[in-house]
């Protein structure tokens, strides 16, 4: 197995098709098997000529891609590159041997119903679930269903490790689009499925803390909070100690403790997040679904949530910062990079960067932060864009993200 990958900041697409094509091919030993290919919404005028002049100079058995507002690759061997808001174009070629690759493109009618038994995912798809598919997934916003697209491909496919994003354009009322096989699509999804001799491993970096303790929703209707149970720090859910307070009395109790940093962080950096595991006594940071919170009705204390609640679920309240973000991916990188060193010995090959818009410079005040980051702890070739949401697991379910970073590790089973 092999991974390469190349950026271009020309300013033209054509010496920018030139330039990527030609870097991966003179790294590539062998014949691409796999490519994916990310262009800066800066050529929007360009897209429809993108597929055309890649066929004309590279070869390759699968080919899919779509437009960024931000393209992250190699400038050189060692040297990645996060282009934001300037033209840039991103190639990642793969030979895989061993590998059987499944591409697909779905637009809204395609998807089952989600009562429909898992059989009628798996045909559409074309793998089956014993095949044990990785999935990459390219989704333009404008995409009706995207959500019904993640959970039916968990329903039918729930050991599959599933990444990706939604394509940007970086400025508000520009185009996006999706490539799949020398093809551009408008709202619709685009994706591979990889089965074989490849294993998919997954980092999604939220880039929030918790504060506070615990809450259990005790009332709630599709994705308003109505009333929570406030528990002791040191009963933590103990029913004995459980006292039903509206979330917005919650906070305010919560934000009168806080420093004053924080404090200040809260009037325009604070989350919910939403436990994804009923069970677990002692919930951590990784633990959380990340939510935007949406508003409040001081009439009542009523909290509006970015996802449906149900009486039970725990939440807690989160901030999220540039020191916290980096601290978040650094924790999950060390500890992916352990984990690997004992339990998966086999050389890592390649790797995708699904990052949103929010963070970059835009959160780090620096370029190159996470993709350097990740660099740090892996030196392996890196590729990707700056999305419109990001795509990847918590827990054991599959989520579409706002100001997460996800990672797709690639490497041989």
């Amino acid at each position: 197995m092999e991974w390469v990958s190349a950026i271009s900041t020309r300013p033209s697409l054509e010496a920018a098709v030139t330039e990527v094509v030609k870097q991966c091919q003179e790294s590539l030993k062998s014949s691409p098997d796999l490519g994916l290919v990310f262009i800066s919404s800066a050529f929007s005028s360009d897209y429809p000529r993108l597929m055309p002049l890649l066929a004309e100079q590279l070869s390759v058995r699968v080919l899919i891609g779509c437009t960024g507002g931000g393209i992250v690759g190699m400038q050189t061997e060692t040297q990645v590159k996060e282009i934001e808001g300037k033209p840039a174009l991103g190639l990642c070629l793969a030979h895989l041997p061993g590998v059987d690759i499944c591409p697909f493109h779905l637009n809204t009618n395609d998807l089952p119903d989600l009562d429909n038994p898992p059989e009628d995912w798996v045909e559409l798809i074309g793998v089956h679930p014993q095949n044990d598919p990785q999935f990459i997934l390219l989704i333009d916003p404008f995409y009706g269903k995207i959500n019904d697209l993640l959970q039916g491909l968990d329903y039918a496919y729930p050991e599959s490790p599933k990444v990706g994003g939604l394509a940007s354009s970086g400025m508000m009322g520009w185009a996006t689009a999706v490539f799949c096989n020398g093809e551009m699509y408008s709202a619709e999804a685009v994706g591979v499925a990889l089965t074989g001799n490849i294993v998919l491993e997954t980092i999604v970096a939220q880039g929030c803390r918790p504060i506070g303790e615990p809450l259990r929703v005790s009332q709630g209707e599709r994705n308003i909070i109505l009333t929570v149970e406030k528990c002791s720090e040191t009963d933590g859910l103990n029913i004995n100690d459980r006292r039903e307070v509206a979330p917005l009395e919650a906070l305010q109790e919560l934000i009168a403790e806080l420093g004053e940093d924080d404090r200040k962080l809260a009037q325009n950096s604070l989350f919910v997040g939403v436990a994804r595991d009923e069970f677990k006594a002692k919930l951590e940071s990784g633990d959380f679904l990340i939510r935007n919170l949406m508003g409040v009705d001081p009439r009542v204390g009523a909290m509006a949530i970015g996802d449906r609640v149900r009486p039970g679920q725990r939440i807690q309240f989160h901030l999220r910062d540039s020191r916290t973000s980096a601290e978040d991916l650094k924790g999950l990188l060390s500890g992916h990079q352990k984990l690997t060193e004992t339990t998966a010995p086999v050389a890592t090959e390649g790797a995708l960067i699904f990052s949103c818009l929010g963070r970059g410079e835009n959160l780090y005040g620096q370029p190159d932060f996470d993709s350097n980051l990740f660099r740090e702890y892996f030196k392996i070739p890196l590729t990707g864009f700056f999305c419109n949401g990001e795509i990847g697991p918590v827990g054991n379910a599959t989520f579409l993200h706002g100001y997460t970073c996800v990672f797709g590790i690639l490497r041989q089973r």
